[in-house]
C-alpha cells in the first residue's frame, strides 16, 4: 500500500475526518489486516487563512509547497491539501514542487461527470465561491456552476468560520443552509449541490440536503483509498 500524506490544519475539524477515515475504511477493507501509513502536516490555519485573505498567494503557495516537499522526503507517494479554498494556489504549488497532488476540484467533476449533471450549486468559503479555482474544472466540461447570492454567501462564509472550522454544529444553522439550497433549486434549477468546503460535511448530508449532495470530503477520501491501494 502506497504511503499516505495529507497537508492538515486548514481547518483541524477535516483533517480529523480524512485521518479517521482513511485509517478505519482500508482496516475495514482488508478484513482488519492492514491500515495506511500516513503523514500529516498540519499547517497554521490563522497564517494560512491571512495569505488567502489579503491576496497573498506567493506566499500560500510557498508555504503550502514547503509542506507538500515535507512529505514526499517523508517517503509519502499519494499527497494532498485537506481544504478546498487551499487549492486557489494548487497550480503554483504543483509548478514549484513538481509533485501532482490528488485533486479536490479534479474529482468533484468526475463525480458530476459520472451522476450527468449539467448545473450545480456550489457552497464554500467566501474565495472558493466567488473565485473559479473550484469551477474550472467543471466549466471546462460545461457544467453550469451556480453560486448564492450575496448576502448568502456572506452568510454561509461566516458560518463555516465562525462554527464549523471550530466544530460547532448548530440545527438554525442547518436550517439557513437547507433554506438556501431550496432557493437555488427552485430559482437556479441546481440538480445537486457541491459541498466545496471540507468543514461542510460537519453539517450537510445526503439525508438532509434539498437536493443530491456532493460531498467533496467522501468523494476525495474515495480516491485516495482507490489510489492508495
Amino acid at each position: 500500500m502506497k504511503k499516505i500524506g495529507l497537508v492538515g490544519g486548514t481547518g483541524p475539524e477535516s483533517t480529523l475526518m480524512y485521518y479517521k477515515e482513511l485509517n478505519s475504511r482500508i482496516d475495514k477493507i482488508t478484513n482488519s489486516k492492514q491500515m495506511p501509513e500516513i503523514n500529516i502536516e498540519s499547517v497554521d490555519f490563522r497564517k494560512a487563512w491571512d495569505f488567502v485573505a489579503n491576496k497573498n498567494y506567493k506566499a500560500l503557495a510557498d508555504y503550502l509547497s514547503e509542506k507538500i516537499i515535507n512529505l514526499k522526503n517523508s517517503g509519502c507517494e499519494i499527497i494532498t491539501l485537506t481544504a478546498g479554498t487551499m487549492h486557489i494556489v494548487y497550480e503554483e504549488i504543483v509548478k514549484n514542487t513538481n509533485i501532482e497532488l490528488v485533486s479536490i476540484p479534479k474529482v468533484i467533476c468526475e463525480e458530476i461527470l459520472n451522476k450527468k449533471y449539467s448545473k450545480v450549486g456550489m457552497l464554500g468559503t467566501i474565495f472558493t465561491m466567488e473565485q473559479d479555482f473550484l469551477k474550472k474544472d467543471l466549466q471546462n466540461a460545461g457544467i453550469e456552476v451556480i453560486v448564492p447570492e450575496k448576502d448568502d454567501r456572506e452568510l454561509i462564509a461566516k458560518r463555516i468560520l465562525k462554527e464549523l472550522e471550530l466544530g460547532i454544529v448548530k440545527d438554525t444553522t442547518l436550517k439557513e443552509f437547507q433554506q438556501i439550497i431550496t432557493k437555488m433549486k427552485s430559482t437556479q434549477g441546481i440538480q445537486a449541490v457541491i459541498l466545496g468546503c471540507t468543514e461542510l460535511p460537519l453539517l450537510l448530508n445526503p439525508k438532509n440536503c434539498p437536493v443530491d449532495c456532493l460531498d467533496s470530503v467522501e468523494l476525495h477520501i474515495q480516491k485516495l483509498i482507490k489510489l492508495a491501494m
